[in-house]
């Protein structure tokens, strides 16, 4: 094997020594300098004068990290090494999580007010949640869709039964329900609508937030998302978010469906008008549109209903669930709807390895019966409704507008605030962890497990964060 000083570098290191390893191969280095594949410690290659040798065991320079750097910051630079750079988290390592409580690896104590995007609904580490998948785990975790499994059929029935829908296609991310609602509703409207073939048009809402897949960006209108990742796929028309009038006017023959959010979380947790969910559900009666709602960030309790579309008294054609469908413990997703519309599937034109596997399953009828037994959708309600008073009554120079429902709040700052950011940094050194969204807005979501002397004691962070210079 002719081996070059360039092939020792990165993943090709390791998949080199390994090689070397296995077959005893002759080898003009051994390792020295840069980041072994091994176990971390600082490695060279070092040339064997010429000669080639049979290759010895890796000689490692042990290098352990820095002892006057914090445990924090060995992780936060470690990640910044070898991670890739698409998220800008808050600088706090978390190890430990129970209801809505975290702590980080220094064991300091937070309050979680974000809730991992609406993940942990039921709060983190649910016991009986995490039964179930334990006990799941002694049996079965999956079997691919090639086969039948004693869990599915019983979370159809479940979560047929919790949200009133007629069919259900599971699937693992959110995102992945969106894509395949896409290719349903598309499907739908070629075999049913009589669209012509390859012309369907779906038309989406501005400042929407639905995923980052390539088809998802592609209807994106912010730019950050998009910026060096086309060409995209055609078909979608952008309305603005709130306006009925514009959804009724960009209907074409070819328009077979409406994808929005109920509250754009991601948006900043704006609140369309009122009534404006109503409006869209008569205007896609209509004109036979399917209506789809995103509800993987609003729906399972988070607004104070089981589903946000029950505000308005409506019943989408599909509807998008994930995130606290499993309580925070696995990716499960699922599209909710009837069987006109997920009735254009047949055998091989869709399908997951992971989706509807037997311990996602359990995991989901699990989190799904924590939801209800708990009563945590009337809490969302109750608690949201006080927490949004009392941020209201905060006298603060930089706030411009309290805004949501049920626990799903966005505190908006002024242009003169100088951005969230520097807020939600404050609050964290105060033991409450939230995240900016849109540069502007603060959110604050806990899990909906949350009572209301948690609040109070939140309120005593907020308040002084919020007053500030």
């Amino acid at each position: 094997m002719k081996v070059t000083e360039q092939a020792f570098t990165g993943r090709g290191l390791a998949h080199f020594f390994a090689l070397s390893r296995a077959k005893n191969v002759p080898v003009p280095f051994t390792a020295r300098g840069g980041q072994s594949p091994v176990n971390g410690y600082e490695t060279e290659l070092i040339p064997h004068n010429g000669n080639n040798t049979t290759f010895s065991p890796l000689a490692h320079k042990k290098k352990p990290m820095d002892q006057t750097l914090s445990k924090t910051r060995q992780l936060i630079d470690l990640e910044e090494q070898y991670g890739a750079h698409n998220y800008k988290p808050l600088d706090v390592v978390i190890q430990r999580g129970e209801g809505i409580w975290l702590w980080d690896v220094e064991g300091k104590k937070y309050m979680d007010c974000l809730a991992s995007y609406s993940a942990v609904n039921q709060g983190h580490c649910h016991p009986k949640i995490k039964q179930a998948m334990i006990e799941q785990l002694d049996k079965l975790t999956i079997t691919s869709r090639a086969f039948r499994n004693d869990q599915l059929p019983l979370f159809y029935k479940e979560i047929c039964e919790i949200t009133q829908s007629h069919k259900v296609l599971p699937m693992n991310s959110g995102a992945e329900a969106v894509e395949t609602v896409i290719k349903a509703v598309r499907k739908w409207g070629y075999t049913e609508k009589k669209v012509p073939r390859d012309r369907a048009e779906i038309i989406v809402a501005e400042n929407n937030f639905h995923g980052r897949t390539l088809a998802i960006v592609g209807f994106s209108s912010e730019q950050s998302y998009r910026e060096g990742f086309g060409p995209f796929a055609p078909g979608f028309k952008i309305i603005p978010y709130g306006d009925s009038a514009a959804l009724e006017r960009a209907i074409t023959p070819n328009t077979v469906a409406f994808l929005v959010e109920p509250i754009q979380g991601e948006a900043g947790v704006v609140v369309p008008p009122a009534g404006y969910i109503r409006e869209v559900r008569e205007i896609c009666n209509r004109h036979n549109l399917a209506m789809i709602l995103d509800e993987i960030q609003t729906g399972l309790g988070r607004t104070g209903k089981m589903l946000a579309e029950e505000h308005d008294g409506v019943q989408a054609d599909a509807t998008l669930v994930g995130k606290a469908l499993s309580g925070g413990f696995y990716p499960v997703s699922a599209v909710l709807s009837n069987n006109e519309i997920l009735g254009v599937f047949f055998p091989g034109e869709h399908g997951s390895t992971f989706g509807g596997n037997p311990l996602a399953c359990a995991v989901a009828r699990t989190a799904m019966r924590v939801l209800v037994e708990e009563n945590l959708i009337e809490n969302a309600a109750v608690q949201g409704e006080y927490f949004m008073s009392k941020l209201r009554d905060i006298d603060s120079p930089h706030v411009a507008e309290v805004r949501g429902k049920g626990l799903l709040i966005g505190v908006v700052l002024k242009d003169s605030a100088g951005g969230a950011r520097r807020f939600c940094e404050a609050l964290m050194d105060r033991g409450l962890l939230c995240k900016e969204t849109h540069e502007n807005v603060i959110r604050f979501a806990p899990p909906l497990v949350i009572k209301r002397e948690e609040i109070d004691w939140a309120l005593e962070r907020i308040r002084p964060v919020l007053q500030m210079d």
